[in-house]
């Protein structure tokens, strides 16, 4: 099904389809919806009209514009690029907490990891790959995965590279600085060994350990764009993500992984996520919403 069909094209594209402070026609909701699409795969429909009304209405009001007609205009234009780009920022989702899923990272301690470890010390490399990091609890908690099991691990060439299409969420992620809300699925021992009490802007935070950052990068990345490195990766996390996606971006995704895996590599997707299209054929379910790609790469390593 194309993005497009699901918008009534006989319906009247003035139809208010939420409202409040401004009126949200079907007309804009159609062309937020084409642009975000074409930005960033997302997919969104009508159903999803109350919540773009209540992620941007306020910022229109901030922005001292008159709905979002003029926001439309505002974001479509050369003029409004880095709005269009703060719209992205506004519209996506970022719910995450530490070993949320924990099944994968017990799947990736207890089984994938001791062979990585091994390689690793015998001078191999190990790159493990956080798709969507959002505001880092992801990437940490693979560190904190590994440190487990290996506390000298920035001794060794392991590294994880953690992505995320939107920078103000990547800054968050950078800082490490949580509430203690966030740390309830970190055990206690993790918490005192890789955290430590401080003060941002008068608010008590949970900083995480240099020792922990050590070992993950950040980078801004949009999954639908060039991806700047060939890999290949020993596993990719990417959760709870392409389920923004349509079918056809969706397949298209899963064939882009499977080409960035090295051969045996895993796979770490949402729980309501399945592998689809031809990527199929070269992954193997091993477990809850875990893979293992069973194809092999021309050349090797990279």
């Amino acid at each position: 099904m194309s993005r497009m069909a699901a918008f009534d094209t006989k319906a009247s594209p003035d139809e208010c389809l939420a409202s409040g402070e401004y009126p949200l026609t079907r007309r804009d909701l159609s062309e937020i919806a084409a642009m975000i699409y074409a930005d960033a795969g997302i997919y969104l429909n009508e159903t999803k009209a109350s919540l773009v009304y209540s992620r941007l209405s306020k910022h229109i009001r901030n922005l001292g514009l008159g709905g979002f007609r003029e926001y439309c205009n505002l974001v479509s234009s050369p003029a409004g690029a880095a709005e269009r780009r703060d719209m992205l920022s506004h519209l996506t989702t970022n719910f995450t907490r530490f070993f949320r899923e924990n099944h994968h990272f017990e799947h990736l301690r207890d089984t994938v990891l001791p062979g990585l470890i091994a390689r690793a010390k015998t001078g191999g490399r190990v790159r493990i790959w956080s798709a969507a990091c959002s505001d880092g609890q992801e990437p940490y908690s693979i560190a904190l995965t590994i440190l487990a099991v290996l506390p000298n691990a920035a001794d060794y060439d392991i590294r994880i590279l953690a992505t995320d299409i939107d920078p103000k969420i990547l800054a968050i992620a950078r800082a490490g600085a949580y509430d203690l809300n966030a740390l309830e699925t970190v055990t206690p021992q993790m918490r005192k060994q890789f955290f430590s009490q401080t003060s941002v802007n008068g608010r008590e935070k949970w900083q995480i350990d240099d020792k922990v950052k050590r070992l993950i990068t950040f980078n801004e990345l949009n999954l639908m764009a060039q991806w700047p490195f060939k890999g290949p990766f020993d596993v990719i996390f990417c959760r709870n993500v392409v389920i923004y996606f349509d079918e056809p971006t969706q397949m298209k995704i899963w064939s882009r992984f499977a080409t960035t895996l090295d051969g045996g590599g895993h796979l770490y997707i949402g729980h309501s996520e399945r592998v689809s299209g031809d990527a199929k054929a070269v992954f193997d379910n091993i477990g809850i919403t875990a893979y293992r790609y069973t194809g092999k790469h021309a050349g090797g390593r990279s």
